[in-house]
């Protein structure tokens, strides 16, 4: 859901504080294993995926992740083992998951746009000991270093076009050939259809709703990649909360335009874990490409779309012929949606879009604007249901703000995580008095609708994902010519904000900006890839000689707002 941004209304008198969360019954915690076994259970000859055309149901969902759950077992997974899930959207995604959940494991989503070194140290510090992953070019290559390295014992491999409709598969295998690589003839590597292939049930394994469920990496406040531990109850009550936020009707299939990716906190609890909670049919797109998302949207028919600004951005650009004109929920998150996109898809849509707000660290969404309601300009809306929201003060973080006074964004409710992975310390400082601390700053109108006016952390929202200076500058530095670096986030017109390198060559060096950016692309992903790199003689230092970001920030806001 957003992030914090510059998007704030006018201040507000200071009068009595503290929204209370919306009255709903005490969600009650799950196994999300039960979101499925329900799904089966009541409407398994529902359709549960569509996938570029073809369909599977909720009963062979199901059967899929019973026999992979066993496969998983058979190949030494127990109660507790972390399973890497490196996946597309795909029905792969949906059955791994499930499956992983179904034996007491947990699940780590890796995003297969990382380099082999982020992989590397996600594997490092959740101890996966087996990825999941496809035979795509885009992620098994940079997998296969790792196998044999730190605790990684096993990969398996899921075939991309076996999961194609029969014609699509042809054409893909023929013309997309260079694509597909082949995994190495070494036991440690394991097909998805050698997984499956025993008919059997998973042992039983123990398990409770506080059982870690997922770790969601995520940078927080200093840029170290760290997994918050989401619990089967956390994610099952943030599923739980957007029902009674969207509103359910038992009998009426809902269909899921699902081409934000699972691995993203945002997704996997609206587009997967939601829709399955509801058994509504999840429309999954392996990546986004505007003419097979326009035309899957005309061919299915869409009541359910959630997105990034991004994504609405570019459909703005787009001339519509009724793609969502069966859209009832649409929701935006992942970062701040500017005010005239909203308008802009609006009204060439007809769709009503609302904006919410979340952190991984909370499942992820903690408050939303009203889908049938009040929904007020630059604002994330009033808290989620079931959740408390509370803003104090950065100084003295003891003393909460009253109604319209800008401070912390502080969040209570059952969706809020156990703590970050073997880091105590790093979770102490993250609770405030058992409130999660988001690290934004913001401040709650009369209503109780919220409103985010800054960001605490260095952390650059891009798009919807989170992009972390510290990395980029550690890549910069790499480069033997590079004697100071530094990164902060600039405003961006398409993906919200982007990174801006500036760096210091070492005296006599000569470096453009291309070779430069042609080293980094060895080290850095394309999201975390500087959007522009300005060279320097020298770099603003605070008086203990520590690199000055914040007067980067101001020169690159002055200098914007100067025209040049």
């Amino acid at each position: 859901m957003s992030g914090a941004a510059s998007i704030g209304g006018h201040d507000r008198p200071a009068v009595p504080s503290s929204h209370e969360p919306e009255e709903m019954p005490p969600i009650a915690p799950r196994l999300l294993t039960d979101l499925l076994d329900h799904a089966v259970e009541f409407h398994g000859e529902w359709p549960a995926v569509d996938f570029m055309g073809r369909k599977w149901t909720y009963a062979e969902i199901g059967d899929l992740a019973r026999k992979a759950a066993r496969g998983l077992q058979d190949l030494g997974v127990t109660k507790g083992t972390r399973v890497g899930l490196c996946l597309p959207n795909t029905p792969y995604y949906v059955v791994c998951y499930f499956a992983i959940l179904r034996i007491g494991a947990v699940v780590v989503n890796f995003n297969p746009l990382y380099t082999e070194r982020e992989m590397a140290h996600l594997v490092e510090d959740s101890g996966a000991e087996v990825i999941i992953t496809t035979d795509l070019a885009l992620s098994l290559p940079k997998i296969e270093p790792l196998v044999g390295k730190d605790t990684l014992k096993r990969v398996i491999v899921c075939p991309f076009a076996d999961a194609l409709p029969s014609m699509k598969r042809r054409a893909f295998l023929l013309f997309k050939r260079r694509d597909v690589v082949h995994e190495p003839h070494d036991l440690r590597y394991v097909r998805f259809m050698d997984l499956i292939a025993r008919d059997a049930d998973p042992e039983p394994v123990i398990r409770d709703p506080h059982d870690l469920a997922v770790l969601q990496y995520t940078g927080g406040t200093t840029g170290v990649p760290k997994g918050a531990m989401l619990s089967h109850a956390n994610l099952a009550a943030n599923s739980a909360q957007m029902i009674a936020h969207v509103g359910h009707m038992p009998d009426h299939q809902e269909r899921t335009l699902g081409v934000l990716p699972l691995f993203h906190v945002f997704a996997l609890t609206t587009v997967l874990n939601y829709s399955v909670d509801t058994a509504a049919e999840m429309i999954l797109l392996p990546r986004f490409e505007m003419k097979s998302f326009l035309a899957t949207a005309k061919r299915t028919r869409p009541t359910q779309f959630f997105g990034v600004p991004t994504l609405y951005t570019a459909l703005n650009k787009e001339h519509l012929h009724g793609e969502f004109d069966s859209v009832r929920v649409c929701i935006s998150g992942g970062a701040p949606m500017p005010l005239e996109v909203r308008k802009v898809f609006e009204q060439k849509t007809g769709v009503n879009v609302v904006e919410g707000y979340g952190l991984s660290e909370a499942s992820p969404i903690i408050a939303c604007n009203p889908i049938d309601g009040l929904v007020k300009d630059n604002s994330c809306g009033p808290a989620f249901p079931g959740t408390a929201l509370e803003i104090r003060d950065p100084d003295e973080p003891n003393r909460v703000c009253k109604t319209g006074e800008k401070g912390e964004v502080c969040a209570r409710g059952p969706q809020v995580m156990k703590g970050y992975w073997n880091r105590p310390e790093a979770t102490d400082n993250t609770f405030i008095y058992g409130a999660l601390r988001t690290g934004d700053i913001g401040y709650l109108d009369e209503d109780g609708y919220l409103f985010l006016v800054d960001r605490i952390k260095d952390m650059i929202l891009c798009g919807g994902y989170n992009v972390y200076p510290r990395v980029i500058e550690e890549a910069l530095y790499e480069h033997p010519m590079v004697a100071e670096a530094a990164v902060i986030g600039v405003p961006d017109a398409y993906r919200g904000q982007s990174p801006k390198a500036f760096v210091v060559l070492h005296q006599g060096d000569i470096l453009d900006e291309d070779t430069l950016k042609a080293f980094l692309s060895e080290r850095l992903n394309k999201i975390e890839m500087p959007g522009a790199i300005e060279f320097r003689t020298s770099l603003p230092k605070t008086m203990v000689g520590k690199l000055s970001k914040k007067d980067l920030a101001e020169e690159e806001a002055a200098r914007r707002a100067a025209g040049s």
